[in-house]
């Protein structure tokens, strides 16, 4: 439409932490309405905030995985602002000296790489939860969230597409979950996004005036919210209006956005250090130690997948989507390797992750660590498949066996009479029978039809209810029928 636009996300991400950041108070989920809530949490007179040392390990390890600058020394503010679910009247939080800044990460949309630049991860507690449907004309306050440690990454305005925003969040999101510092439930608010949107007419121009969409906790809200708002945006320019900034709520219902108030800048908020909390200072011995216990990183993972098993980027990405399918195919590729040798292993592995258990894990709404095949009964099931015991459909028969009752891939072809049939001669009298009972077939294959063979196949396959090695059948036919 003529209109550049700019992105940038401030993404909040709850670190998966038993207790708060400054308290003991614990951090579980569904509780009853302010039971963890504890006096620190509520600053009560006497109290003082002590802060966690687990969280400040979990902000340097996303500072080592994105590349960023780890900062020696880090200052807690006070921000200040009223609302009800905030019980001191301000929030602790890092403005002027976060604990990391800097770093990248790079996103693939439609097959070409782009990096998006951050510029700042900084250490904050949580707010509470205001709920207005539980009374009619009362609002309730729950504080059970106030004082959950985040972690809120901000990048530069980077994006030019709800495209590109939505694939970045997911990359942060596969990040943030691999090196273990969060859960990534997002239904229950562990990972929620903030969209700075603007747009002008040119790189050459200033970046336009932004408005802040808040509290987007899904991708597809996220991208629905993006777009609505550029669309908005644009109208609104061409109209001749103008466009104040302003903190914005998406409506999922109605696919709008509306004001919820006008945005406010830094000095609204009157930061100064928290008086009760010392600079935070971290040694380079303290960095070190983190950056030996680092698991090797999603990019990596997936380069190393592609490079190393012959699979194609798609397929090492999806792979390498999270650590617990990373772990379950190479675990597999081992427990396969110690049972066969057989070209192509990895791949064969591969598709059957990727197509039959992932099938059945979305099925029953299962995650693949809960799988009841486990990686050294798919490797078994893998390796009978290569061996020629059986056929890839009879495999997918063992399977679902196997899914149901967990017993062992061998007991599953000897108790059900699986074994594919692999013997010529045996093969040979099943297609003389055939053939003389479908002449007319086998006429038809030799004037030239093609199609009279496949169907010469299917009716040996049923002859033999599936375990005839099908490429063996194919085979003895051509050469049965001279050709």
């Amino acid at each position: 439409m003529g209109w550049l636009v700019s992105i940038g996300l401030e993404t909040h991400v709850q670190l998966a932490t038993s207790s708060k950041i400054f308290s003991g108070g614990a951090t579980d989920f569904g509780k009853t309405p302010n039971s963890q809530a504890s006096v620190v949490d509520l600053a009560l007179p006497g109290t003082l905030p002590v802060l966690n040392e687990q969280v400040v390990e979990y902000a340097m390890r996303f500072g080592l995985a994105i590349n960023g600058k780890i900062n020696k020394r880090s200052v807690f503010a006070r921000k200040n602002y009223f609302y009800p679910d905030l019980p001191k009247g301000y929030q602790i939080s890092q403005y002027e000296e976060p604990i990391v800044e800097g770093g990248s990460l790079t996103i693939w949309v439609n097959n070409n790489g782009k990096t998006v630049r951050l510029t700042r991860a900084h250490l904050e507690e949580d707010a509470g939860k205001s709920l207005h449907d539980i009374y009619p004309t009362h609002s309730a306050i729950d504080l059970n969230r106030a004082g959950t440690p985040l972690l809120e990454i901000v990048t530069e305005p980077d994006m030019n597409s709800s495209l590109e925003a939505v694939e970045y969040a997911k990359t942060l999101y596969e990040l943030v979950t691999w090196i273990g510092i969060c859960s990534g439930n997002m239904q229950e608010g562990n990972f929620r996004c903030d969209a700075n949107v603007s747009i002008r007419k040119s790189p050459d121009c200033p970046l336009g005036v932004r408005r802040e969409i808040k509290n987007l906790n899904s991708f597809k809200f996220l991208q629905s919210a993006i777009d609505f708002e550029i669309l908005w945006q644009v109208g609104q320019l061409e109209e001749g209006r103008k466009i104040s900034q302003a903190t914005v709520l998406y409506d999922a219902n109605k696919n709008e956005t509306r004001v919820m108030r006008e945005k406010e800048d830094a000095h609204d908020y009157r930061y100064f250090a928290d008086p009760d909390l010392l600079p935070l200072n971290i040694t380079n011995e303290a960095v070190e130690k983190v950056a030996q216990d680092m698991p090797e990183l999603p990019n990596e993972v997936k380069t190393r997948f592609a490079k190393t098993y012959r699979l194609s980027r798609e397929d090492a990405s999806l792979l390498g989507a999270n650590r617990q399918t990373a772990d379950y195919f190479e675990e597999t590729v081992k427990q396969a390797r110690k049972l066969i040798t057989f070209d192509n292993l990895e791949k064969i592995i591969s598709n059957w992750i990727l197509g039959e258990l992932f099938a059945t894990l979305n099925k029953n709404s299962l995650k693949i660590q809960d799988s009841p095949v486990d990686p050294h009964n798919l490797a078994k099931l893998v390796s009978r498949i290569c061996d020629g015991t059986l056929s890839s459909n009879l495999g997918k028969t063992v399977f679902e066996q196997m899914w149901i009752s967990k017993e062992d891939v061998d007991s599953i072809i000897l108790q059900k009479g699986l074994k594919q049939i692999t013997d010529s001669s045996e093969i040979e009298k099943i297609v003389g029978t055939i053939i003389s009972e479908n002449l007319h077939l086998a006429n038809e294959y030799k004037s030239g039809k093609d199609k009279a063979l496949n169907a010469l196949v299917g009716k040996i396959m049923k002859a033999t209810k599936g375990k005839a090695n099908p490429q063996k059948v194919k085979d003895i036919l051509k050469t049965k029928l001279g050709y």
